[in-house]
């Protein structure tokens, strides 16, 4: 059987920081070695919100306050139609500013608050420049969910903090995580996956790039489908290198 699915990319043009574009390009090319076949939708400011229910994975990627604040504008709009393609189990991948807005809201620096669409239990804070921001390479056991080790590079301001309904994507092994505080990162809340690893995180991690593709075929055709294997030789092995270098065996 031939399977295709189709991606849509919100806000390309202002949610890409660090790379995360690189996410969309390896979901296309890893669908691409098995046969299925990808379109890609690009949902700019303004798209019309029907345009996600033809969707089978949303990505959305991580930017700078600025960016965030049109986007927050253009997504507030659109929260009844995002919430029904969360809470219907459609998989989808959120990136540090987008896994942010999936929650009740982000208190700035400055401490003004932005309201977030409330779908995640959790909610974000910055403590402002007396705080450093938690940057460098991260080390994630994911093995609870995925299962893998998780390798990835963060760069964030805010501290995220997860309620009772929501659980994390993995333990920090090294890196900062969600807070720097109580060492879990991200979050998973049905088929949808919050995380602050850019990098990009799939192309370093293609156990979870597959494990998104099989959920979404599964989601789409009804089935339990068995993905051709690929050889990541090149990729297991950066990551291993990357791994080893911040003090961490995997």
């Amino acid at each position: 059987m031939s399977y295709s699915l189709t991606i849509g990319w919100l806000y390309p043009e202002l949610m890409s920081t660090y790379g995360d574009r690189g996410n969309i390009i390896c979901l296309q090319k890893r669908s691409e070695w098995r046969g299925i076949k990808t379109t890609v939708k690009r949902l700019d400011v303004g798209f019309e919100s029907k345009e996600l229910e033809t969707c089978d994975f949303i990505f959305m990627g991580g930017a700078q306050d600025t960016q965030q604040k049109k986007v927050s504008e253009d997504l507030s709009k659109k929260k009844n139609a995002f919430e029904q393609i969360i809470e219907g189990e459609i998989p989808g991948l959120f990136i540090c500013g987008a896994y942010q807005f999936l929650g009740k809201y982000y208190k700035e620096a400055d401490g003004k608050i932005l309201k977030g669409l409330g779908i995640f239990d959790l909610y974000t804070e910055n403590p402002g420049q007396d705080h450093k921001r938690l940057i460098g390479n991260i080390t994630v056991d994911a093995k609870g969910v995925i299962p893998s080790y998780l390798i990835g590079f963060e760069n964030h301001g805010g501290r995220t903090y997860l309620g009772k309904n929501i659980k994390p994507l993995g333990k920090v092994l090294k890196g900062f995580g969600n807070n720097d505080k109580d060492e879990f990162e991200g979050a998973v809340y049905k088929n949808s996956f919050g995380t602050y690893l850019h990098g990009p995180i799939l192309p370093k991690n293609p156990t979870f790039a597959d494990y998104l593709l099989k959920k979404a075929i599964d989601k789409k055709y009804k089935t339990k489908v068995k993905l051709k294997t690929l050889n990541s030789f090149l990729e297991d092995k950066a990551r291993r290198s990357i791994a080893k270098r911040i003090g961490i065996e995997i």
